[in-house]
Formats: structure tokens, sequence, C-alpha cells
């Protein structure tokens, strides 16, 4: 008989993606003059970011049937995880890039070459899935503050 994991046990990928989020977070607070953000660390931010949202769209629709409350939550926190995403995205056409005219999404014209799944593929399939289960008003709505109810 299999006793259940104990809780400092439960999800060791994420809490080790966790810790290494924070580990980064720690190094670029410490160094005297940070680096630029460049577009490959906006990609890699990006990709954590889409790899959330998959994980809330699961437990969103994990929670909903047993407990509805916690579901809409989880689907609010999902629809928030996009539009921080989206910001990212964004925020990565902004950056300088060697090639011309890189406000564009053009896989083709990375500076790094065209990887197998480009930030802007990774974001247009995240969209897709956003968008068939979220109306466009509540992907522009502002956050809302909800009390927690015991």
């Amino acid at each position: 008989m299999t006793s259940p994991p104990r809780t400092d046990d439960a999800h060791p990928y994420l809490r080790a993606a966790t810790a290494g989020v924070r580990h980064h977070t720690h190094v670029t607070g410490r160094v005297t003059k940070p680096e630029p953000v460049n577009r490959p660390h906006l990609d890699v931010l990006h990709a954590h970011l889409t790899a959330l949202q998959r994980l809330l769209d699961q437990l969103a629709e994990a929670a909903r049937p047993p407990h509805p409350g916690a579901g809409r939550h989880l689907a609010t926190a999902h629809t928030r995880l996009w539009q921080a995403t989206a910001a990212v995205h964004d925020a990565f056409h902004l950056l300088p890039s060697a090639a011309a005219d890189s406000s564009e999404c053009r896989p083709e014209s990375l500076p790094e070459g065209p990887p197998v799944l480009t930030i802007c593929q990774r974001h247009l399939a995240a969209g897709h899935i956003i968008r068939r289960k979220t109306t466009p008003t509540d992907l522009d709505r502002p956050p809302h503050i909800t009390t927690c109810l015991r």
C-alpha cells in the first residue's frame, strides 16, 4: 500500500521551476548594472508563461465539476496570465533586432534564426486556446478584486 505523497514531495517539477524563477530573480536583482533585457530572455519567459497557462487551464477544467467557484477563479487566473503573456510577446517585438522591420511577427527574421517553435507560433497557439474559452470582453477586462469567503 502506497501512502499519499508528503506535501514537500508533491509536484517536484513545479517546485523546481519556481525555485529556478526565484533564483533568476535573485541573481538579476543583485547585479549592480543588470544586462538589458533581450529577445532570447523574453522568449524563454514567454515559454514559461504559456506552460503555466496550460497548467492553469487544465486545473480549472478539473476543478469545475466538483468545485465550480474554485474553477471560476482558476479560469480567471488563466485569463489574467494570458494578458501577461500577451504583454511579454508585445515587449519582445519592441526590443531592437538585427533584422529590419522587427515589429512584425516574422519568425524567419528572428536574430537567432527560426527555431522549431518561435515565440510568435507559441503565442498564436496559446491565443487560439484562450479564445475558444474566453470572450473578447473578458480578455480586455482589467483584473477584479474579490474577497475570500471562508
